[in-house]
């Protein structure tokens, strides 16, 4: 068991497992509209403003007051200037359209401009990923910690791609062949709120994107932090929620990366 669980904490434990319910519901009939090409999108859209709903709901009972940062929402200003949840209700809409069991409801909390919480569900296996600044980060109360590889060699990678209408293909491929010719191998699964707890469990040793949303990667982040990794932009600064590029990974393989991208063209 994590030894201390603050309240916030259990607040948005119970929010995220709250909404996942009808997520699960909904992923068993999506298989019922893979027939039709405009039923899943629509569905999705409906399922993901309905998650995001339920959490605000649960989230503003326990914590009035506190404000939000949303996918669907957008930013919503509380009374309580100091504290605002930054929430993503279906991290990896693509996976859940097309039946794949790899998505998460993602909750981060901020107090005044800190990460210093964070909840990464899915509802599929059941898995609940939760950090608090200062006190660990845990997989269904198993402490976690990052994966302890020196060499990029034996290391396994993890990465999004720029999906069809987004910026940055060329940079993208071109960071990846960098990062193949070096590494045991690259994983592209399509959603980063589970890439970064992944890297905090120890599954994937580093992972780095561009073109993220706040809400893509705050939870996350809290996660890698404590579980012993390092979390930066991709010029190795401060700025993820703001700039959107993310790089996470031990205190070995971080700068590794840090270069091998900052070598990237593209």
């Amino acid at each position: 068991m994590p030894a201390y669980q603050s309240p916030a904490l259990n607040v948005m434990v119970a929010a995220a497992r709250k909404a996942g319910r009808p997520l699960v519901r909904d992923f068993g009939e999506l298989e019922n509209l893979q027939i039709s090409m405009k039923g899943p999108a629509d569905f999705v859209t409906s399922a993901d403003k309905r998650t995001e709903k339920i959490l605000i709901e649960e989230l503003s009972k326990a914590r009035p007051g506190y404000g939000f940062l949303g996918e669907e929402g957008g930013a919503v200003e509380g009374k309580d200037k100091t504290h605002r949840f930054i929430i993503d209700p279906i991290d990896g809409t693509t996976n859940f359209m097309h039946g794949i069991p790899h998505f998460a409801i993602s909750i981060g909390l901020e107090r005044e401009g800190h990460l210093v919480a964070g909840v990464i569900y899915n509802p599929v296996t059941d898995d609940v990923f939760t950090a608090e600044k200062g006190h660990g980060a845990y997989l269904n109360n198993k402490r976690l910690r990052v994966a302890g590889r020196k060499e990029l060699s034996s290391a396994v990678i993890a990465t999004g791609l720029p999906f069809l209408g987004k910026e940055g293909h060329a940079r993208a491929g071109a960071e990846m062949a960098q990062v193949m010719n070096v590494t045991a191998g690259i994983r592209r699964f399509g959603a980063a709120s589970l890439d970064l707890a992944w890297v905090a469990a120890g599954r994937f040793d580093a992972f780095w994107e561009r073109g993220l949303q706040a809400w893509d990667i705050a939870a996350g982040i809290v996660l890698v932090r404590e579980a012993g990794g390092m979390a930066t932009d991709i010029d190795g600064g401060a700025n993820m929620l703001a700039d959107g590029t993310v790089l996470v990974a031990n205190e070995y393989l971080h700068p590794q990366m840090l270069k091998l991208l900052k070598n990237t063209g593209g």
